[in-house]
C-alpha cells in the first residue's frame, strides 16, 4: 500500500525558512502530479504549489516569489522550500500525489510561523 511521508514543519519565526519533503514509500509509480496544500484553521484546503512530472510547476499567488517547489523521481520525493515566510502562512501542510485515477494524501504537518 502507498503511503506519503511529509516531514520538516514545525515552528519558526517569521522571515525565516522552512523545507518540507513528502516520500512515497511502496510505491514504485512515477506520479504525474505532486503538490503541496495547505489548510488553516476554519479554512478550506488550498494549493500552495504542484509540479508536474515534466517540470511544470504552479503557485498560488500569496507563496509565489517565496516558496520553491522540487521534485526528485528517482527517489519519488517531492520537497517545498519556503523563505520569508510569514505569520499567515500558519497551517497543516499536505502533500498531494496523483497518477492517472490514483489520487493519496500524505497526513499532514504543522508549519507554525510566530515570534
Amino acid at each position: 500500500q502507498v503511503q506519503l511521508v511529509e516531514s520538516g514543519g514545525g515552528l519558526v519565526q517569521p522571515g525565516g525558512s522552512l523545507r518540507l519533503s513528502c516520500a512515497a514509500s511502496g510505491s514504485a509509480l512515477s506520479w504525474y502530479f505532486m503538490g503541496w496544500f495547505r489548510q488553516a484553521p476554519g479554512k478550506p484546503r488550498d494549493m500552495v504549489a504542484s509540479v508536474t512530472s515534466g517540470g511544470s510547476t504552479n503557485y498560488a499567488d500569496s507563496v509565489r516569489g517565496r516558496f520553491t517547489i522540487s521534485r526528485d523521481n528517482a527517489k519519488n520525493t517531492v520537497y517545498l522550500q519556503m523563505n520569508s515566510l510569514k505569520p499567515e502562512d500558519t497551517a497543516v501542510y499536505y502533500c498531494n500525489f496523483r497518477k492517472q485515477v490514483i489520487n493519496i494524501w500524505g497526513q499532514g504537518t504543522q508549519v507554525t510561523v510566530s515570534s
